[in-house]
C-alpha cells in the first residue's frame, strides 16, 4: 500500500473543493457575511480531515495506538467474533476535534477483512464496540500472533473508509483507513501484550505507544 503524503486525506476533497469554490464566488459578489462563514467552514473541513506526519518510534516489540483520541478502556476481554480468544482491549474515542486517520498498530498481513453495517450510537457508548456500523481488520504479525482493530462509527460519523485488503501487508504507523465526524477504534491484542496506556490519556495514532509484546 501507498502512504498518503497529502496533508489532508483525499476523501475531504470532495468536502473542502465544494466549500473554497462557494466562498470564492460569495466573495467575488461581496456577500461579505456568508464569505466569513464560508471561510470558517472550509477551515473546519481542511482541519478535520488533516493528515499530520507522525514519527513512527524504531523500536522493538511495541504496538502503536491506531488512532488518535482519548482512551476509555483498557483491560481484558473475551473477543469471539474474530480472535476467538482472551484479548487486552484497548478503546479510542476520537471527537470531533481529533485527527481521524487510522493507522497501523504494528508490521504484518491483513489476515481478514470483515464489514458490518448496524446502528449509530454514540461512539463512548460500550455497546458501540458490538452494534454500531464497523469494520474490522484481523493483523497477523510475524510470530503468527494475530491483532484485531475494529473501526467503529460513532452517531455522527457515518462513513468509515478502509484502503487495506486482505492479503496487504501494512507496516507499522501505516495509514490504513479513516472514519468521519466522530467515531471510536477497538484494539484488541494478544494477553501477552503490557498496556502502557490509562483511561483518560491522550493518543496520537501511529505514534504513541500503547503496549509492549514480552
Amino acid at each position: 500500500m501507498n502512504e498518503n503524503q497529502w496533508p489532508v486525506a483525499k476523501e475531504g476533497l470532495p468536502f473542502l473543493v465544494p466549500s473554497l469554490l462557494l466562498t470564492i464566488g460569495v466573495t467575488l459578489i461581496g456577500w461579505m457575511a456568508l464569505a466569513v462563514l464560508g471561510i470558517l467552514l472550509t477551515l473546519f473541513i481542511a482541519f478535520f480531515f488533516r493528515n499530520p506526519k507522525r514519527e513512527v518510534p524504531d523500536l522493538k516489540n511495541i504496538i502503536l495506538s491506531p488512532a488518535d483520541g482519548k482512551v476509555i478502556y483498557v483491560g481484558e476481554a473475551q473477543e469471539e467474533r474474530f480472535l476467538k480468544e482472551r484479548a487486552l482491549k484497548i478503546s479510542i474515542f476520537m471527537s470531533l476535534l481529533d485527527v481521524h486517520i487510522n493507522r497501523s498498530p504494528a508490521t504484518g498481513k491483513v489476515a481478514e477483512r470483515s464489514y458490518h453495517p448496524g446502528r449509530f450510537f454514540v461512539a463512548s457508548a460500550e455497546k458501540a464496540s458490538l452494534d454500531n456500523e464497523q469494520n474490522a481488520l484481523v493483523l497477523e504479525m510475524e510470530d503468527q500472533s494475530k491483532i484485531l482493530v475494529v473501526q467503529i462509527a460513532g452517531f455522527i460519523a457515518r462513513r468509515i473508509v478502509c484502503y487495506a485488503e486482505a492479503g496487504d501487508r501494512l507496516k507499522m504507523g501505516e495509514t490504513f483507513g479513516l472514519i468521519r465526524f466522530g467515531s471510536r477504534v477497538d484494539l484488541y491484542l494478544p494477553v501477552n501484550v503490557k498496556p502502557t496506556v490509562r483511561v483518560g490519556q491522550h493518543v496520537k495514532g501511529g505514534e504513541s505507544i500503547v503496549g509492549y509484546r514480552v
